[in-house]
């Protein structure tokens, strides 16, 4: 006989015990393709996305990124990847890129999601960006336990700053 345990996180998910009505594979398709549009043609991050994803492989990362989402939020299991290392590579990655990242991904899920779905979804994204910011402070050698959530919502302007 097998007992079985229930593994949980030292937090709860934001996704813990939700039905989420809007969420489904065609409005993260338009969560993610919306999203890295609006990436794309963005003045703090873009130049980032474009230096490190060739044009021809674009396809392939936004259905990837649909792929990690779909494994997020609905569980699905077709995100076979990690993804966090592409990050760790990435130089001179600071709270000014993750905050304009979690302000153009907040914008865009409350255009595709219904307000309670949104509120869930960006909670999940914004747990997604602090593991990676605590990721980076720690491969960086940098003292993370000073690092809080960016939970507001200001998005920096051009030269970083919020507006």
């Amino acid at each position: 006989m097998t007992n079985k345990i229930t593994v949980r996180t030292a937090t709860p998910s934001p996704l813990d015990g939700v039905q989420l009505s809007t969420v489904d594979e065609d409005s993260i398709r338009r969560l993610v393709h919306g999203f890295y549009d609006a990436v794309r043609r963005d003045d703090v991050i873009g130049p980032i996305f474009l230096q490190k994803i060739a044009p021809g492989r674009w396809p392939f990362h936004l259905n990837r990124m649909c792929d990690f989402w779909s494994s997020v939020l609905l569980r699905s299991g077709r995100y076979h990847g990690q993804p966090l290392p592409p990050h760790l590579r990435l130089p001179g990655l600071s709270d000014i890129h993750f905050a304009r990242w979690l302000g153009l991904f907040r914008t865009t899920a409350r255009q595709v999601f219904d307000e309670a779905d949104a509120t869930i979804v960006i909670a999940t994204a914004e747990r997604i960006a602090q593991s990676f910011r605590i990721a980076v402070a720690v491969h960086h050698g940098e003292d993370s336990i000073a690092l809080r959530p960016l939970t507001e919502d200001p998005m920096p302007d051009k030269q970083g700053e919020p507006t």
